[in-house]
């Protein structure tokens, strides 16, 4: 493949977007980014976590930076209520690696790389793309058109270019929603019982109709954490009048072991955010010269921790099959043929694991261990998750 000459223009400029860049520009491409804000996206997002293995791929391939801060943990640790009290007890502890990451952070570092080697323009929302007669494809905003011979969906659940590849493909409301919010460490400062803890593990909190997940990301000051948490359940009802991000802080109060509870309820929060969860998967992911990623390409539930991993993965994908096909037509078949089953699977998985913790959670207060293994294993139902491991006895 001539990978000198060959153009790929970049619609939407997030995590998806610059990992995109970053691959095409890898296989000897020239690549343009068309983000539609005119401003840093550093600001945006909570804690996500990923792969230790794909963490080092990264690092070793040249996505990611060595120094950009993480905050790995080796374990999962499952939490719920007391029966009757308002305590803690621990159900299990299962191998469960991540590493955690600030999402404003990964989009700086990936975001840098890019740079080095992108065209990266800002303030270019794209209000279409289609076809062009040479085989490749244009991309329009405002002011330009420019043609290119693959076109890169990076631009999320809305995506303009899906439409060219799985056209009425749309998010799916679950029914169901994830309250998200980061808190300073001095919210741990009356509880360090739980900082040690957290330094050590992410923490799963299971509660009647839904669960929560807390865990320590970096903050944006060089060495300082943050304390992460996503809290799933059910949307606020129609009679509830003080706002949906306040909601949760009722879910803890009557639900959370109080330690807990008072770091959700009462804790000076960095960020809160309200999102109802949703899914979808474009049946397939690339139709020469376009191919999604990332959000665009699917959206699976968040239990996964695979929002960013998959479109990590897509990345490693393009800049391999880039340089591997014949032409750039074959890399976009070939790309399909693994990213679209994958997609598939991991929005299936998120099913089952929204079916298992939200929708019909399992009466959490008498399962111990080995009643977590065994469930974890049902659950999965033979699908791989880097999220579940072996139990500790």
């Amino acid at each position: 493949m001539a990978q000198a000459v060959l153009r790929i223009g970049v619609v939407g400029g997030s995590v998806a977007g610059c990992a995109m860049a970053i691959a095409g520009a890898r296989a000897g491409a020239q690549v343009t980014v068309h983000e539609r804000s005119d401003g840093a996206l550093e600001d945006r997002g909570f804690g996500i976590v990923i792969p230790p293995a794909l963490h080092r791929e990264l690092v070793a391939a040249g996505y990611l930076d060595a120094g950009m801060p993480t905050a790995p943990v080796p374990s999962r640790v499952w939490l719920t209520r007391q029966s009757g009290h308002s305590t803690a007890r621990e159900l299990a502890c299962q191998e469960g690696a991540v590493t955690a990451c600030h999402w404003g952070l990964l989009w700086r570092t990936l975001h840098a790389n890019a740079g080095r080697a992108v065209r990266y323009h800002r303030g270019r929302p794209v209000t279409e793309v289609r076809r062009h007669p040479s085989g490749g494809a244009v991309i329009r905003t405002a002011d330009s058109e420019q043609v290119y011979d693959i076109v890169v969906g990076a631009d999320g659940p809305r995506s303009v270019t899906r439409e060219s590849v799985a056209p009425g493909v749309r998010p799916v409301p679950a029914g169901y929603a994830v309250w998200r919010g980061t808190l300073p460490l001095t919210a741990l400062a009356a509880r360090p019982h739980l900082l040690d803890l957290l330094r050590s593990a992410w923490i799963t909190l299971g509660y009647p109709g839904g669960h929560g997940v807390f865990y320590l990301i970096p903050g944006a000051a060089p060495g300082s954490r943050l304390l992460a948490y996503a809290i799933y359940g059910s949307p606020p009802p129609a009679s509830w009048t003080a706002g949906r991000e306040a909601y949760v802080r009722r879910i803890a109060e009557e639900r959370f072991p109080a330690d807990w509870a008072g770091l959700v309820g009462r804790g000076e929060h960095t960020s809160m955010a309200y999102h109802p969860v949703t899914d979808f998967h474009a049946p397939q992911v690339a139709d020469p010269p376009f191919l999604l990623a990332g959000d665009a390409a699917s959206i699976t539930r968040p239990h996964t921790a695979s929002g960013a991993t998959k479109a990590l993965q897509d990345a490693l994908c393009l800049e391999r099959v880039l340089r591997g096909a014949p032409s750039p037509a074959d890399a976009l078949r070939a790309y399909a043929a693994e990213r679209s089953p994958e997609g598939a699977r991991l929005v299936a998985l998120g099913r089952r694991l929204g079916r298992a913790m939200v929708e019909r959670t399992p009466d959490w207060t008498a399962m111990g261990a080995a009643e977590v293994a065994a469930w974890s294993r049902a659950t999965l139902d033979g699908a791989d998750s880097y999220l579940y491991g072996a139990a500790h006895e």
